[in-house]
This record gives C-alpha cells, sequence and structure tokens, in this order.
C-alpha cells in the first residue's frame, strides 16, 4: 500500500499480525521461514501475536499428495481454518499473514473467515509495498 502524498506505507505497520503457513510433513525449515516472515513483519512496523502451522503429512493421503491444500478454498483444513478464525477474531489481529501464495478467491474466503486482512509474504517483497 502506497500514499501518493507521502512515504510508503505499510499495511503492517502498527498491526497485530498472525502468522500461518502449509507445510509438507518433510519440510524441516518450517519454523526458520516463519522466522523470516516474522523478521519482515518486524521490519514493515507490524507485530507477531501468534503463529499457526498446518502440517500436511503422509498419514493425510500419502505423499503423492504432499503438495496439495486440504482446501483450494482456504489452504487449510477445516479444523484449522476454524481455530485460526477463532483466535484472529478473540485477538482482534488486523492481518493474518500466509507463508504461502494465495490466490485472490483464497484470500477473500480467508478474510471473511478470519475477520481481518489476509495476504501473503510475496505481497510484502512486491515493488511498491
Amino acid at each position: 500500500m502506497r500514499d501518493p502524498t507521502g512515504p510508503p506505507t505499510s499495511v503492517l505497520a502498527g498491526v497485530d499480525v498472525v502468522l500461518v503457513g502449509l507445510f509438507s510433513a518433510k519440510d524441516k525449515e518450517f519454523g526458520a521461514k516463519l522466522d523470516l516472515l516474522a523478521a519482515l513483519v518486524k521490519a514493515h512496523g507490524g507485530r507477531v501475536v501468534s503463529r499457526h502451522v498446518q502440517r500436511r503429512g503422509v498419514s493425510h493421503g500419502g505423499a503423492a499428495k504432499m503438495t496439495e491444500s486440504f482446501s483450494r478454498r482456504t489452504l487449510l483444513s477445516p479444523g484449522k481454518a476454524r481455530e485460526i478464525a477463532q483466535g484472529c477474531r478473540a485477538a482482534e489481529v488486523g492481518v493474518a499473514l500466509f507463508v504461502n501464495p494465495l490466490t485472490e478467491h483464497q484470500r477473500a474466503v480467508l478474510g471473511d473467515l478470519f475477520g481481518c486482512l489476509v495476504i501473503s509474504g510475496e505481497d510484502l517483497l512486491a515493488p511498491g509495498r
């Protein structure tokens, strides 16, 4: 987000943020990825208030499905989506920031469910943000 009359601003400035990520069970670096995203939030003036991890493993359908999301609408399992939504609403967070790329439809569905703005880490890295 940019104010044309002043310096660049961020949607995270002064905002409480939850971090969310869908990771393969084989991904041993998920904690480090969340740490990097948390550092990015801090650099943009936000405050991380919680982290939510959805793991996708062999027990949920085999190795062939590990790269697929639980839901094309939310990326998450229904239970995890509800859990995060309850946390977002209870803490009155301003932004849910996903490690994973999101479609516009996913942003809209998750935003309605969570009651806050939903973005992806790649949005923060885009020029002009």
